[in-house]
């Protein structure tokens, strides 16, 4: 079965960007996010490959309940990407997000993407804001 924190299963009901994206969490606690999706082909941009905003999308979602598993409420403050490969349309990409830095206010988040082989398409970067709300 799989191991998803509730805070993370809360924040699933109304996430309407990671329910388009079809992405399901395969694991989530506190400061740790895996999650998993298959890019399909109204996702490419004009060159044939997929759009590098649904990598960018899919590892948002994971350093998102990564960081919100901690029982507040994050928020980005700044997320930056490198896209490392292309992707493929029928590919399977995994994000695996990890915080590395918990502080009273700010989150920091690193998060790597792989696809079916392995292969890491792209990493992420990521500052959040910790509001005073908890889940």
């Amino acid at each position: 079965m799989k191991n998803i924190h509730p805070i993370v299963q809360k924040m699933l009901a109304d996430d309407r960007m990671t329910a388009w994206l079809k992405a399901e969490v395969l694991e989530s606690s506190p400061g740790f996010c895996r999650v998993e999706m298959v890019a399909r082909e109204e996702m490419a941009n004009g060159f044939g490959i997929v759009h590098g905003s649904i990598t960018f999308a899919l590892a948002d979602s994971a350093i998102a309940f990564a960081a919100n598993a901690h029982g507040r409420h994050a928020v980005s403050l700044n997320t930056s990407i490198r896209h490392l490969a292309p992707v493929k349309i029928g590919d399977r990409l995994v994000a695996e997000a990890t915080v590395t830095t918990l502080k009273h206010r700010i989150v920091n988040v690193d998060a790597i993407i792989l696809n079916q082989n392995g292969d890491r398409v792209a990493d992420v970067q990521a500052t959040g804001y910790r509001k005073k709300e908890e889940w």
